[in-house]
């Protein structure tokens, strides 16, 4: 007896079988065309070039070096095999004291050591998706809602919503002032949630911005903090890029906000989610990070680390690589300058073909403006060029759209995740799309001119004809048209 699709729904959850998780929307779909036909320089030259995904792949040679040079700190060497014991019988929830320890020094050096960070208040879980789902469990109830900036990463819809229940409400930012948050934009979405009766739980901010790649300055740090105290709602700050940022403006984190003698707030409405997904370039690890000022939080954010654990011996390597403050001082410095040569190269080779990007100084992605090459200034469009630079320029960008953006035409592209050669294609087949959308918009005014002269000169061949016409009729002594100032002048 076969089963039917609504059998099966009635079977499995609603979480199951919804589309909660976002994964059939443009963002994913451009990973799934990257998978079927992925870019190789030899064996696939043709294939679809990966830059939709943020991930910091240009200073891996800094961490093999340092691998190499400390075999003893992975349990499955023969330098490290007597810890193996240890470390695959022990998993407590509260993690390896080193790890924590090691993970608070990492990010007061990732800070500047402007700040410094309690290791009892480092709760871990399994990546930055973890600690976002984690930090919405403890802080709100099914239904209630987060504030959240527009452009924002689409994998908060899955993150904050999927399994929660929690409600995500746009904050307006727009183009115009290069989305900045602004203290009338925050207003204006609360106000919009207590006319709907939802009630607000929260502010989500990302620090530096993904998509935007930009930083939040110290005075929009000190009105958000004011906004969150004034209402009593929680500020969770995605600080996952801080230590992606290579010139100035500096990174400026919300716990040293705190720390400014002028700024009152309520400490325990503020949480940091951190990992080394970005920094370090260890997704792959899933080193989530919550750090909480709430001791309620944090006490039960670490009961909830028992669904989510980054394995010991995760852990166990991890804090023997950042305990090493001479290669992390080393490896934060190296990792900012060649981000920043090549973010440089990456935008200069698309502004040498007319193609410009919202200025920013961190993260791993440029926030592109296309928008004048949409044939018209809707989403639709958005789409329809989208499509265009996946299935033909072979590409995978992420739309504005998926980023909740409010305008058409932006769209997130990653430069880090790849070697210099295949930047070097992509940029390539950006420009030769560049040029052949100019030559054909010349074709397309060019087509529209002769068909507007055609129309014109046939226009006026008509008007010629009939003015003619009314010559001969008007001077015929039988015309029954009265011979008229009006029709004379005709």
């Amino acid at each position: 007896m076969g089963f039917t699709l609504s059998n099966q729904q009635q079977l499995l959850s609603k979480i199951a079988t919804g589309n909660g998780h976002g994964e059939n929307t443009p963002y994913f779909d451009g990973w799934k065309a990257f998978d079927s036909n992925p870019y190789h320089p030899t064996t696939n030259p043709q294939g679809v070039i990966q830059m939709g995904l943020a991930e910091n792949q240009l200073s891996f040679d800094l961490i093999q070096e340092w691998v190499l040079k400390n075999p003893e700190a992975s349990i499955c060497t023969a330098q490290g095999a007597k810890e193996f014991k240890d470390i695959a019988i022990f998993q407590d929830y509260h993690g390896l004291p080193e790890f924590r320890n090691a993970v608070a020094n990492f990010m007061g050096k990732v800070r500047g050591n402007r700040v410094t960070f309690d290791p009892d208040r480092i709760v871990m879980s399994g990546g930055a998706t973890g600690a976002h789902e984690m930090i919405a469990f403890c802080l709100a109830d099914p239904g209630e809602a987060f504030l959240v900036p527009v452009p924002y990463y689409p994998g908060f819809d899955r993150d904050l919503r999927w399994r929660t229940g929690v409600q995500l409400l746009p904050v307006a930012c727009e183009s115009s002032n290069n989305f900045k948050i602004t203290r009338a934009a925050l207003e204006d979405a609360y106000e919009k949630a207590q006319k709907a009766n939802i009630r607000v739980k929260g502010l989500l901010i990302t620090n530096p911005s993904n998509p935007l790649g930009t930083v939040l300055d110290r005075e929009t740090l000190k009105s958000l903090v004011t906004f969150i105290n004034e209402k009593n709602i929680h500020l969770v700050c995605d600080e996952i890029y801080a230590a992606t940022v290579f010139t100035q403006p500096r990174f400026i984190s919300i716990a040293e906000i705190l720390e400014e003698e002028e700024v009152e707030c309520n400490r325990d409405l503020v949480h940091i989610v951190y990992s080394l997904s970005k920094d370090m370039g260890f997704p792959g690890f899933r080193v989530g990070i919550v750090y909480s000022y709430n001791d309620a939080v944090v006490n039960c954010a670490r009961k909830m680390s028992s669904f989510g654990l980054v394995s010991t011996q995760t852990q166990h390597l991890i804090a023997s690589m950042l305990s090493d403050n001479e290669f992390v001082d080393r490896f934060i410095v190296e990792s900012a300058k060649r981000l920043k040569a090549r973010h440089t190269r990456f935008t200069v080779g698309l502004e040498e073909q007319g193609t410009t990007c919202l200025k920013s100084n961190g993260g791993l992605f440029v926030w592109m403006d296309l928008h004048k090459h949409l044939k018209e200034q809707t989403f639709e469009a958005e789409m329809a060029l989208w499509r265009t630079i996946i299935h033909q320029v072979k590409l995978n960008v992420s739309p504005g759209v998926s980023f909740h953006c409010p305008e058409p035409g932006w769209f997130r592209v990653c430069f880090a995740n790849m070697d210099d050669q295949t930047m070097e294609v992509a940029l390539e087949r950006i420009r030769n799309f560049v040029l052949q959308d100019k030559e054909a918009a010349v074709v397309a005014i060019k087509k529209k001119k002769t068909c507007w002269q055609s129309n014109k000169k046939l226009s006026l061949s008509f008007k010629s004809f009939n003015f003619r016409i009314l010559d001969e009729v008007s001077m015929s002594p039988q015309s029954p048209i009265p011979q008229s100032p009006l029709v004379r002048a005709t």
